[in-house]
Formats: structure tokens, C-alpha cells, sequence
């Protein structure tokens, strides 16, 4: 068999996709040539090309856009971005250069929010959306910024007790509240309600109760999220009519209501194959929302989102070197890698997570079925499936020719589920991290973000070092 390693994807898929390309016998990410990160800053390797950020922000408005305008949609548009995906100060700063708002999660999101505002990097008309199940130090943290005057700071209640914990905290000014509905999940899934926010049955009474009478609160927002993401399924179009029939409920009864947070759940690429029509399911949630509010005469909602993986995702990948082939038992060949999965990339361990996984030289090589292997001696630690064909073929491995592989559209989640500046599994160091960025004139630049974990920062962690 001499069928090469090009011959190989271009006639399994659509090559080149949206972002990649060829220079010859290497492999190009958004035009950035990869070999030569490699060759400047060796591997194990990450790094984060800060423009598809940009990217993501400016094509979903877009289409928010291009969908309200379709169907006469008179509400306004709010995308917000979800810090649990990436923390990051340059993530943060270059999301925010396009005029978005913010999601937080826990406490210590606010600190970050604080130190947004102090930098200019969001201001006073930016809308702060607290999620999540709030104790005292998020509440004393939400309260603070209420306090000092960020009027846009809109705390969503997950459960009974956490106005009042709320309340406690302000000082003598009017409270803005969302209401997080409890989304039945899908019937595959392991719960039957999700554990975050309050049952669709139950919304109603409880601004009746603890709302509608006390004029210290205005309730602004419903949110809805489903866990398994935006999908054209049966289930998501059936899970939003009955959050659209919650809304329009409350609505008849709270005129202050005015905005439905519709969460995150929008899909990256996670193959070649992969195939979502973005524009046509924004196009119908409108749609639906607008007929829903139409038949009940009531004002359509402004919309809100927090696409979090979308919007960072896409940004992220990391280049690793086949250190070795192991053949094992006459059948597997295991290529091992110069660095650890479950360490690097945790998603493909903790959830089998996939990623576009290429070859990042000799694509005018044979290719090979392979297994991939990570450093620990963990035996979870490997990658040996792609979703679309159920093995991973590469470039075939010669020791003479060093062989490159790139995993991308790894930028949410990784670096914090992983741990980033700690202690990994059997101590693999934490690659190198790189940021890439373009000038106006297109020019690309890169900078390091952190450098390879040493022995001596390990030591240090452990209390070996003082």
C-alpha cells in the first residue's frame, strides 16, 4: 500500500476544511506554518491563535443579527462570553474588543470582573450575568459590585434560599434578578432534571412568593440551558416550548421581565466531518420565539447567550513529536508521544473527548493504523479512535524522519480541568504555551505565555523546595 498520507484525507473528506491548508508537505493552521513554531519552540507544545476568537464573536453576532432582521424581531441581541471556558487575562482581552458582556460562575469570577472594569476592558454598560449555585463569598462578591454601582450586574437564582442570601448583602439599592429554570434532560442522560436552578412548574409561584411584592427586586431574565447543547433535535425544540410557556407565563404577571438567556451549547468542530448549520438554528430559535410571543401577545424577549467553548475553542491547539513506535503482541502499534493526554488534553480521558487530530509533517508519506500513547504509566492514557472512522491513521513512523501531530480546537476547558501550573499525573510537565496574534497589516507575531514546567517548579509545589 503507497497511498499517501494527503491522499488518504482528501479522499476520506472535504480537504482543505476551514482553517487548514497545505505548504507542501506540512500542515498550515489559519495560514500559520506549524513546522516552524516547532523548529523555534520545540514540544510538547500549545498555543492560542487569538483571532479566531474575534472570529467566533463577530460570526455569531451576525447571525443573531441576520435572523432578528428575517423575522422582524424587535428585541436586541447579547452575547456574553463564558469565563468557566477559558480564564485567561488574553483571552479575556481579546474577547472584549467586540463589545460583548460576561458570564460568571463562581466567587472568584467577580474578582476578575472587578479587574476588568479597573483596566477599562468592560465598563458600567457591560451585563454582568451571575450563574451558578452561590454561597456566602460569591453572594458577598456579587453584592460588592452591586454596591459599587454596576448597575448591569444581573445575579440568575438557582434556588430558594439565595435572594434572600442576596438581599442581606445589598446596600439600600433595587436588585435585578434572573430565574434559572431547571431544563428537564435528554432520557440517555444519567439524571432526569438537571441539578442547577428551579423546576418549570414551580418559577411562577416562587416570583409570586418571594418577587412580586417586594419592590427592592426587579426580575429581568429566564434562563434556560440544556446540557447537551443547541442541537435540531426533537427533545431541544420540545425542552424550549415549554421554557417559551414558562416565559410567556411570568410575563402576563411581571411586567419588568424582558430578557430570555438561552445559555451556551453551540458545537466546534471536533472532526473533519464535522457538519452544523449555525445560521439555520439561530434563525429558528427566533423564529419559534417570535411565534410563541406572537400567539400570547407579549413582547418578544431580548436574547442573551454564553457561548463559552464556541467562542474559545476554536483558538486552541497543541502540537506533540511520535517519540517511538511500540508493536505490541504482532498487532498494535503504539506511537508514543512526548507528552501525556490525560494531562494536556484531560477532556479525552475524563469524557473521550475528540479533537481534530492531523499529522503536522510528511503528508507525502504512506500512512499507517496507530494507536497513540501518552507518557504516564497510567493505561487511560492514550488516544486511539476518531469518531469518523474509528482509528487514527498517520504518517508511517521512521526514526530517521521526526513525525509531528497537531490536535486542535482544544482551547476551552483543557488548561483548567487539567490544572494549569500544577501537579500532573506522575509529574509530566506542563508543555510550553504560546500566543499567537496578527497586526493590521496581517503580520503574524508570537509571544510566550508560559514556559515548560521545570523539575525545580514541581519541587517547589510538592514542599520539596521552599
Amino acid at each position: 500500500m503507497n497511498t499517501k498520507y494527503y491522499d488518504l484525507i482528501n479522499q476520506t473528506f472535504y480537504f482543505p476544511q476551514e482553517g487548514f491548508t497545505l505548504n507542501k508537505d506540512n500542515l498550515q493552521f489559519n495560514n500559520i506554518d506549524l513546522m516552524k513554531l516547532v523548529e523555534e519552540y520545540g514540544t510538547p507544545l500549545k498555543f492560542t491563535y487569538l483571532p479566531a476568537i474575534s472570529n467566533n464573536i463577530n460570526k455569531a453576532k451576525s447571525w443573531f443579527r441576520k435572523a432578528m432582521e428575517k423575522n422582524k424581531y424587535d428585541g436586541k441581541y447579547y452575547y456574553c462570553y463564558c469565563t468557566k471556558s477559558s480564564h485567561f487575562e488574553f483571552v479575556m482581552n481579546e474577547a472584549f474588543k467586540n463589545n460583548i458582556h460576561i458570564e460568571t460562575s463562581s466567587a472568584f469570577d467577580i474578582n476578575i470582573v472587578e479587574k476588568l472594569l479597573e483596566e477599562g476592558k468592560i465598563n458600567k454598560n457591560t451585563y454582568v450575568v451571575c450563574n451558578g449555585f452561590k454561597r456566602e463569598q460569591y453572594v458577598e462578591n456579587i453584592a460588592r459590585l452591586i454596591n459599587s454601582g454596576h448597575s448591569r450586574t444581573i445575579p440568575v437564582i438557582d434556588n430558594y434560599e439565595e435572594l434572600d442570601l442576596l438581599m442581606d448583602k445589598i446596600d439600600n439599592k433595587k436588585i435585578k434578578i434572573g430565574i434559572r429554570i431547571a431544563a428537564e434532560e435528554e432520557p440517555k442522560f444519567e439524571f432526569y432534571t438537571s441539578r442547577l436552578g428551579i423546576g418549570y412548574k414551580n418559577i411562577v409561584p416562587f416570583y409570586r412568593k418571594q418577587i412580586q411584592e417586594n419592590k427592592d427586586v426587579e426580575l429581568k431574565m429566564l434562563h434556560f440551558f440544556i446540557n447537551t447543547g443547541i442541537r435540531d433535535t426533537a427533545y431541544y425544540w420540545n425542552e424550549l416550548l415549554k421554557c417559551m410557556k414558562v416565559y410567556i407565563a411570568l410575563k402576563k404577571e411581571c411586567p419588568t421581565l424582558d430578557s430570555l438567556n438561552i445559555g451556551g451549547g453551540f458545537p466546534i468542530k471536533n472532526s473533519l466531518a464535522f457538519e452544523y448549520d449555525y445560521e439555520y438554528m439561530i434563525d429558528e430559535i427566533i423564529n419559534q420565539i417570535k411565534i410563541a410571543c406572537d400567539e400570547a401577545e407579549i413582547d418578544v424577549p431580548h436574547i442573551f447567550t454564553e457561548f463559552g467553548t464556541f467562542t474559545v475553542g476554536e483558538s486552541g491547539g497543541a502540537i506533540y513529536q511520535v517519540l517511538y513506535q511500540k508493536q505490541q503482541n504482532d498487532r498494535e502499534k503504539w506511537n508514543m508521544i512526548d507528552s501525556s493526554f490525560i494531562t494536556t488534553l484531560p477532556d479525552t480521558w475524563a469524557i473521550n473527548k475528540r479533537f481534530v487530530m492531523l499529522a503536522v509533517n510528511r503528508w507525502n508519506d504512506t500512512y499507517e493504523r496507530v494507536l497513540l500513547g501518552g507518557l504516564t504509566c497510567d493505561s487511560d492514557d492514550y488516544y486511539n479512535s476518531e469518531q469518523h472512522m474509528n482509528a487514527v491513521y498517520l504518517p508511517k513512523y521512521n526514526k530517521e524522519k521526526p513525525l509531528y501531530i497537531g490536535f486542535f480546537n482544544t482551547g476551552a476547558y483543557q488548561e483548567t480541568i487539567g490544572g494549569f501550573g500544577g501537579l500532573h499525573h506522575c509529574l509530566i510537565p506542563q508543555p510550553k504555551h504560546i500566543l499567537i496574534d496578527r497586526d493590521e497589516n496581517g503580520i503574524i507575531a508570537t509571544e510566550v505565555f508560559s514556559e515548560q514546567q521545570t523539575a525545580e517548579d514541581v519541587m517547589k509545589i510538592l514542599g520539596y523546595n521552599k
